[in-house]
Order: C-alpha cells, then structure tokens, then sequence
C-alpha cells in the first residue's frame, strides 16, 4: 500500500507539477505580452497625437511651396515634436523636407489608409528598409513621419515578432514593424469577445484600439519558446513532488502499520475481556426516574490510554471485528445486570448493532441463546441501530422483523443526520427515535436547527414512536423536549456513563433527578 501510494502520489503530483509549469509559463507569458501591449499604446498615443498636431499646425500656417520659409517651417515643427522624425511638403511639383538630404518619406504613392481628415503610409513587410519611416501620416499637402525607433525602443520585439494594423472588416494586416505574419491566426477572427490577448498554439495576439476607427492594432509575438520555459518550470518542481511522494508513501505506510498493530491489540483486548461496557441511563422526561439505560463500550490499553470509540469501532467495523465486539457488549450485559433485569421487568438496556448486523440474522440468534442462559427476557434488550448505518434499507426491514418478533424493542439512533427517510421509517419496523445530541444543542441557540427537534418529535407521534433525546446538559433543555412531546432523555444533566455497580444502585434507590433550572 505504500509502495502504491508512493506511484500513485508521485504520478499525480508530477502531472500537477507539469499543469502548474504550464499555467505559469501561460501566466507570464500573458503578463509579458499584456506590458508590451500596455506600452506600446501609451507611445502610440503620443505619436499619433504629436504627428497630428504637427499636420494641424502645418495645415493652419500660410505659407504653401518650397521656399525657404516652407523649409525652416518644417524643421522647427519636426524640432518641437520629439516623435516627428521627418516633416514635408509634397504639392504638385514640389517637395521639400525638414531633412532634404536624407528622407525617409520614399516615393510618392496611394496612401495605405485614409480616413476624413486624415492618410497614412506604412513601411510594410515588402519595403522593409531602416531608412524609411515606418508610419506616415499626410494632411493635405504636408506630410509627417515617425522612426522605427520610436517604436522599437518601447518594446524590443522577439524575433519573429510583428505589429500589425489589421483591417476590422476583414482582410490582410499592414505590418508596422516585424514580418508578415499569416492571417487569420484563428477561425472566426476577429473574436467576438472583448479580450485584448488572444492565445493561439503559436502566437500570443494583443489587440489595441487605434486612432483609426477601421483598424485594430494587433502586437502578434511566436510562442517558440513556451515549452522551454515549461520544461524550466516544471524541473524547478519536480524534486518538491517527489520528495512530497515519499512523505505520502511513509505517511501511509505508519497509518497501516499503525492501524494494523491497533487491530492486533484489539483482537487480544477480546481474548483478555479488557473491553469495559458503561451504562448512559435513560430517564422519563414527566416522571424523571431510570427506565433504562444505552451500553457504551470502552477500551483502557495496556499503556493505561483510553482508546475512545470513534478509534476502534470503524476500525472494528472495517476489519469485521465488530461482530465479536458486539457479541461480547450483549453478554457482558446480561452477566452484570441480568438479576437486575429480572427483578424489575420495566428496565431495558440497549445495544448498538453495526450495519453488518442489521443485514444478516446472526445477532438475533446470539440474543436469543444468552437471554435463555440468563433467564432474562427479550423485551429488556433494545438494539439501537445508527441511521447512517441503515444503507440497506430493504436488507435491515427483514431482520428488525425478525428482532421484533423476538420480543426485542428497536431503536433509530441519531434520527436526522443520516439517509433514513421519512417514506423508509414508515415502512421500517422501530419503536423509538433518539433525536441526536446537535439539535438538542441548538434549541434556543442555533435558529435555523433550533426547529430540528420539535418537527422530529411531532413526526415521530404522527408515526406512532417514543422519543428519546439525547446530549441534554440543560434543565430548561428537558422542559422544552418535555413540553414538545419528547418521552425520554438522556445526557450528563441526568448522568454521566456508569458503572454496572452504579447503574444498580440508581435503579435501586428510585429517586427522581431533578436539576435547578
């Protein structure tokens, strides 16, 4: 079992480890891309509006041709605006620019956008040139451009990486910088949501809104390197999984040998009768005397720990144990208290059945053979059967048949927090329901379990069954189930578990138990 918690957790949390690689290489390379895209808006801002102002105020000056005026003109507009690298005139004839020697317009030619007021050239793929402009945007007869660098040094593109102008309509991008890049990068471009990053298995896409209402600015970077920085990733986590394996698998090899040595230890607790049974009277709300009590078992271990039951009864039930401890709580029973049973004929005590014994006819059989040695008679031993062990509800029916016909009472113990239904009570065959101690708790406290009790108990008359509750700690607790209809009580405002011996000398001495509220 170790050994296969050891794989099993290693294989588990090596997947994890990869998925987590994964999302955090996605993750960062989201973050990466949403900077870039940040940036590059907030230059694009600028530039489109420094290259529009300085149309608007060569547009709004007089002068027009290329003279001298014309020229200084040009320099000091490109000389105020940081992101005008080249300002020109190109009327007719004419052209002159604010770097006659070296411009960067290249030959005239249609402009690759226009809008009303505005036109604008691109340095697409096919003209790739470091000398040219990389956007030019013209009014009328001036022409304004900006460098490469000016996009460039914002955010320094992958290789491979491009930025596009891509037609809203449809149709193929304008690069701004970087390659061509196929187009669409996804069926059903452009996405119908408003996500400005859009992964593909090759590309991460950022689109930008642009100063141009029939174009999206589209920054497209590869995703080349995306299983390196998971395979980085996930060797960072692949020690911590392992090592987390092995402490799974050492983890689950001491609960075994741990729960395996508890098992031993309780199989020679039965050969040794070192089991102890305690006895949780049971009062009569109205007249506050015994009628009866519940056998609990208990287990002192040698080492002098008292082994509680929520330990050893499941262990006990998943190892078949049960049967004998259950066995060995029913005699113990009888041999101390069967001569009190008999001398009063109104008494029972009760014992707990686990789900095994609610589905198979043995208990009945083993009853019936130490009731006849001890002469006592069937209708002083109730069987209290959990509700959460009632998961077999048509196989129980049967054999509580049978209890009954024998004489016994049964008994439903923690009515409302298990799978018994109203539909199955009815037809199931019980003499009691003990409400559980949670919703006793809550009466006056918790408002929306306070109302558990009262309805258990009014189904209960309706269904012709005595009630019983458990955990009462109160005294205004007993008068209020009291007043409701609940029967009988049980908890530490009554008595805490005894001793046969005491359980004796309460049932003797007959007094009523009454608290101050």
């Amino acid at each position: 079992m170790a050994l296969l918690a050891v794989l099993l957790s290693a294989a588990v949390l090596l997947l994890g480890s990869l998925t987590l690689a994964a999302q955090q290489a996605r993750m960062v390379e989201s973050e990466q891309m949403n900077a870039r895209g940040e940036r590059f808006l907030q230059r694009l801002e600028q530039v489109f509006g420094q290259l529009r102002q300085g149309l608007d105020q060569l547009e709004a000056q007089p002068l027009r041709g290329c003279d001298i005026a014309m020229v200084e003109t040009l320099r000091q507009v490109a000389f105020k605006h940081r992101f005008i690298y080249e300002a020109a005139f190109v009327g007719g004839r004419q052209r002159c620019s604010s770097w006659p020697r070296q411009s960067s317009l290249g030959a005239e030619r249609p402009a690759d956008i226009q809008d009303e007021a505005y036109r604008y050239w691109l340095n697409t793929a096919s003209q790739v040139n470091d000398d040219l402009a990389a956007l030019v945007v013209g009014r009328g007869y001036f022409r304004v451009s900006v460098s490469r660098g000016h996009f460039a040094d914002v955010v320094d593109l992958p290789e491979g990486g491009s930025l596009l102008f891509v037609p809203k309509a449809g149709g193929a991008p304008l690069p701004i910088l970087g390659p061509e890049h196929y187009w669409p990068p996804v069926e059903g471009w452009p996405p119908k949501d408003d996500d400005a990053l859009v992964l593909t298995e090759g590309q991460l896409i950022y689109r930008m809104p642009s100063r141009i209402p029939q174009y999206d600015l589209v920054l497209a970077v590869p995703r080349d390197d995306l299983m390196q920085k998971v395979r980085d990733g996930w060797r960072m986590l692949v020690p911590g999984s392992l090592i987390l394996a092995l402490l799974i698998g050492a983890l689950v090899l001491q609960l075994v040998r741990h729960r395996q040595s508890l098992s031993g230890e309780l199989e020679g607790a039965l050969h040794r009768r070192e089991l102890r049974v305690r006895y949780q009277p049971i009062f009569d709300l109205a007249s506050r005397r015994c009628v009866g009590a519940e056998a609990l078992v208990r287990w002192m271990r040698p080492d002098g720990t008292l082994a509680t039951p929520d330990l050893f009864v499941p262990l006990a039930e998943a190892t078949g144990q049960i049967r004998d401890i259950t066995d060995y709580v029913l005699e113990q029973v009888l041999e101390d208290l069967g001569d009190l049973l008999q001398q009063n004929p109104h008494l029972y005590i009760s014992v707990n059945l686990a789900a095994c014994d609610v589905t198979e006819p043995r208990i009945g059989q083993v009853a019936a053979s130490l009731l006849a040695q001890y002469r006592v008679p069937a209708s002083q031993i109730a069987f209290e059967i959990s509700e959460r062990g009632l998961t077999d509800i048509e196989a129980a029916r049967g054999q509580l048949m049978a209890l009954r016909a024998n004489g016994h009472r049964v008994l439903i113990d923690d009515f409302g927090t298990g799978y018994c239904s109203l539909a199955h009570l009815q037809n199931l065959p019980v003499d009691y329901l003990k409400i559980d101690k949670s919703f006793v708790d809550a009466l006056g406290h918790d408002a929306a379990s306070s109302g558990v009790a009262p309805h258990i108990i009014r189904m209960a008359h309706a269904l012709k069954l005595k009630v019983i509750a458990e955990g009462i700690e109160q005294e205004a607790q007993a008068r209020l189930l009291g007043s409701e209809g609940a029967h009988y009580g049980q908890g530490w405002l009554f008595a805490q578990p005894l001793t046969a011996d005491k359980l004796r000398t309460l049932v003797e001495q007959d007094i009523p138990v009454i608290r101050a509220a």
